[in-house]
């Protein structure tokens, strides 16, 4: 039987899926990320400035769409010399009429542009004021709060948090993590992560990746250098609609890429099929010690399939171009595709 992981039949809409404006701590308005972002063929953005949740439905227009979103911030106490680990992660509402956050602190945590905007914060005013702990029981609570009132949730950065495997096996409730965050990676920080993401998937988290900017649009220390527009997530949808997005967001029907393209995916009699853009190299990695390579000859490869073996819990592909570039396909579960 085929089963359709990615339905190249469907529209294909490049997305920014954490991003920041001077709501917060970025340089440029919400109109100005706008701009930049069609004008290299972004169809969608997630608004997701530290803390405050401030929706840009006036951006909407038949090529874009705004989604409503904002970052938490969870850290150690803090040090002078920025030595202190921290948590970060962005929520996504999939429902854009509820735009109430959750774990909100009436005084607390609000820092930058965000302090200005606190009064149009919507939140459920008979909770208390809730104290954010940088302990894996937290953090847990946090996300699965945060999944329970309808948000998508994605684990960021952990290279540049200072995050290590003892802390980050210990945090459930994310639907996915960066796998690459390229505002980090630009800047300096290894913050492409597949190795980390392979490690949270042997540990028994069934969760999906994907690839963002996390951009401030501010000069960064690498001379020429941007923070926007270097990795994005490719979404599968039938139209760009709210609905349509964020229901693809939530069914994994995406893949994250810094430049190579994926076209469709399925499974059938055991194996999985690819289709792509010219790639140099196309790989599999698996929770076992077994991966299978197709290197390019006289021509990019295009077309690929790999065997799903009977004790691989999980595949996933990812795909080099001749330049170094990769596109990464979420987690493919044996059981699920089996199903």
């Amino acid at each position: 039987m085929k089963k359709i992981l990615l339905d190249g039949e469907l529209n294909r809409y490049k997305a920014n899926l954490h991003c920041h404006t001077n709501v917060s701590d970025g340089k440029l308005t919400p109109l100005e990320v706008k701009e930049l972002y069609k004008e290299h063929g972004y169809s969608v953005v997630a608004y997701t400035d530290h803390d405050v949740m401030i929706p840009h439905d006036e951006l909407n227009d038949d090529g874009f769409l705004a989604l409503h979103g904002y970052e938490m911030e969870i850290d150690e106490e803090k040090k002078e010399d920025q030595s202190h680990k921290t948590c970060h992660f962005c929520l996504i509402q999939r429902d854009p009429d509820n735009l109430k956050q959750v774990c909100w602190h009436r005084e607390k945590y609000l820092f930058a542009n965000a302090p200005k905007y606190r009064d149009q914060v919507k939140f459920d005013e008979s909770l208390p004021d809730y104290e954010r702990v940088h302990t894996g029981e937290c953090i847990s609570e946090m996300m699965k709060t945060a999944r329970d009132n309808g948000f998508f949730v994605t684990y960021n950065h952990p290279v540049w948090s200072l995050e290590n495997r003892d802390d980050y096996i210990n945090y459930h409730g994310m639907h996915a993590m960066e796998i690459c965050n390229y505002g980090c990676f630009i800047d300096g920080y290894d913050d492409y992560n597949p190795a980390i993401y392979d490690e949270m998937l042997r540990g028994g988290e069934h969760i999906f990746c994907i690839g963002t900017d996390d951009n401030h649009n501010w000069p960064l220390n690498t001379e020429g250098a941007t923070d926007s527009c270097g990795a994005f997530t490719v979404i599968f949808a039938k139209d760009l609609t709210y609905k349509s997005i964020m229901d693809a967001l939530f069914a994994g029907n995406f893949y994250a890429s810094r430049g190579p393209e994926i076209y469709s995916l399925y499974y059938e009699d055991g194996r999985i099929y690819l289709k792509c853009s010219p790639a140099a190299r196309i790989f599999s990695t698996t929770n076992r010690r077994r991966r299978w390579n197709y290197y390019k000859n006289d021509e990019p490869l295009t077309e690929v399939s790999f065997r799903v073996h009977d004790d691989d819990k999980y595949l996933r592909i990812t795909v080099e171009d001749e330049s170094g570039r990769r596109a990464n396909t979420i987690a493919y579960w044996r059981d699920d595709l089996l199903k």
